[in-house]
């Protein structure tokens, strides 16, 4: 319901400034931008957006993955962690705008966007699967030592499990992240569509109310990446919702 509400809220804002002029009227109200996707419709929406999600997707895969791996690789082996965190925390000071071309020139074609997509991701998966993965209980980790169990034994009996909400968490953030890389990977260049490359255009022809169609496509596939997750993480941890009631 507050959801709702302030959705409302943020369209009458958007409203009022598009009435009053602000920005010197490049501020379309709402009516415009919608009659304007609806004019340019699914021949131009449809490819874009569906480009720019399979190049998310990717990304978000890539990038978790290694988070996770790296993450369990933590538990598995400790004297590691300083290494892996220094690294994590690189690749997330690292202006990925800076590094994008270099990848580029190198790879070519859509690289970019699946790279900078996983690099939006790999940090937040990796420091939220490490926090959920030492929320195991002391006391079920003792249990499987006792019994003979290693370190793998502990890692997928009990860690694996514990480590779910903290790592569905993070996954519901990487997932619009995973669409910002994506978008900027295609700014770029070296590609003939997506969100980004239909941006750009947008842009250079001063069709703003299109330009703001695109962005609401983008926060739109955003959004799909979040409930997706969110969905996946109420299907495969249903504990976590009686907890929040």
């Amino acid at each position: 319901m507050s959801g709702a509400l302030g959705i409302v809220a943020l369209v009458a804002l958007w409203w009022a400034l598009a009435a009053a002029g602000v920005a010197g009227g490049t501020i379309p109200s709402p009516w415009l931008v919608l009659s304007t996707m609806w004019s340019d419709g699914w021949a131009l929406y449809g490819p874009n957006v569906q480009v720019t999600a399979v190049g998310a997707l990717q990304g978000f895969l890539w990038g978790n993955g290694v988070a996770l791996a790296i993450a369990a690789l933590i538990m598995l082996v400790p004297r590691i962690e300083p290494l892996a965190t220094q690294l994590a925390i690189l690749s997330y000071c690292t202006p990925l705008v800076a590094l994008g071309p270099i990848i580029l020139v190198v790879f070519g074609g859509r690289t970019p966007t699946v790279f900078l997509a996983a690099m939006y991701c790999f940090f937040t998966t990796m420091v939220g699967a490490v926090a959920g993965l030492r929320s195991a209980d002391p006391a079920s980790l003792d249990l499987i030592r006792v019994y003979g169990g290693g370190r793998w034994q502990q890692l997928y009996r009990v860690q694996a499990i514990a480590a779910l909400p903290n790592t569905f968490a993070a996954l519901k953030i990487a997932a619009p992240s995973a669409v910002l890389g994506a978008i900027i990977g295609e700014y770029l260049g070296g590609v003939d569509s997506g969100i980004g490359v239909a941006l750009t255009a947008a842009q250079t022809a001063y069709n703003v109310p299109r330009t703001w169609g695109m962005a609401l496509a983008a926060a739109g596939l955003a959004g799909l990446g979040y409930l997706l997750v969110a969905v996946a993480a109420r299907l495969l941890t249903p504990w976590t919702a009686k907890e929040t009631r």
